[in-house]
């Protein structure tokens, strides 16, 4: 099996017991997977969520694996020169290693904001706010010079919805042997297992991310990796929010 691994600290335990179990690693941000999802060119990986509803035809959910923020992202942020309430008729930069997060943020200002950008941009040139994913918005975490105000999108959603929010789920193709889609299943038990006891060891800072221990500990501990009854409520209102801004 070829599997896209997300290079970001939330997706690191996945990926545990993957190499010594024989497993290709292609190593992509969510952009990319996405891509290679659609291309044919991986079998599965933890596909942004409003993603998923775009490939179930030709994938399908690895059991309820999946990355969901309880009441914040973490790793999901805006940093804003005006108030996000302010945001109608701005330009907003988007980082290019993301897929879904774009989409939901245009839901969180259409939906719970009523407000209308005047244009998403790649993050060069000039923008009145701007989007950070992953270990990039992990650095950035307490705020950008010159935006004043800074937003975890997690948090949003759940002060809106008072649900967590869904960062992606596994998803494998349909076509592959269900030998591979248990072993598949197997390895991610085991990398959730003693993948997070891992960081949750951690002795020394993580210097790539500007992190102490404890602080991966606080971050590591405000995710969950399985779909409970919350998560699949969160999924839901998702695409029901997601179909309302694509009617609009």
């Amino acid at each position: 099996m070829r599997i896209g691994r997300v290079p970001y600290l939330h997706a690191e335990p996945f990926y545990f017991d993957m190499a010594r179990r024989g497993i290709e690693l292609c190593e992509m941000v969510p952009s990319a997977l996405v891509a290679a999802a659609e291309h044919g060119e991986i079998d599965a990986g933890p596909v942004p969520l409003a993603d998923c509803f775009r490939l179930e035809e030709r994938f399908q959910p690895v059991a309820g694996f999946c990355v969901a923020g309880v009441r914040q992202a973490g790793s999901i942020f805006l940093f804003s020169s005006v108030p996000i309430s302010e945001l109608g008729g701005a330009t907003i930069g988007i980082t290019d290693e993301a897929s879904g997060a774009p989409r939901f943020l245009q839901i969180l200002l259409r939906l719970k904001y009523g407000v209308r950008p005047k244009a998403f941009v790649p993050l060069h040139g000039s923008y009145d706010a701007f989007l950070l994913i992953g270990n990039e918005a992990l650095r950035q975490r307490h705020g950008a010079p010159g935006f004043r105000h800074t937003y975890d999108l997690g948090a949003e959603w759940h002060a809106w919805t008072g649900l967590p929010y869904v960062f992606s789920r596994w998803m494998v193709r349909k076509d592959v042997a269900p030998k591979d889609v248990a072993l598949l299943e197997d390895t991610l038990y085991v990398g959730l297992e003693e993948g997070v006891n891992t960081l949750y060891a951690l002795a020394d800072p993580r210097e790539d991310l500007l992190m102490l221990p404890r602080d991966i500990v606080t971050y590591i501990q405000g995710l969950r990796y399985y779909i409970g009854h919350a998560e699949q409520r969160a999924i839901e209102q998702f695409r029901r929010y997601l179909n309302q801004l694509t009617s609009q």
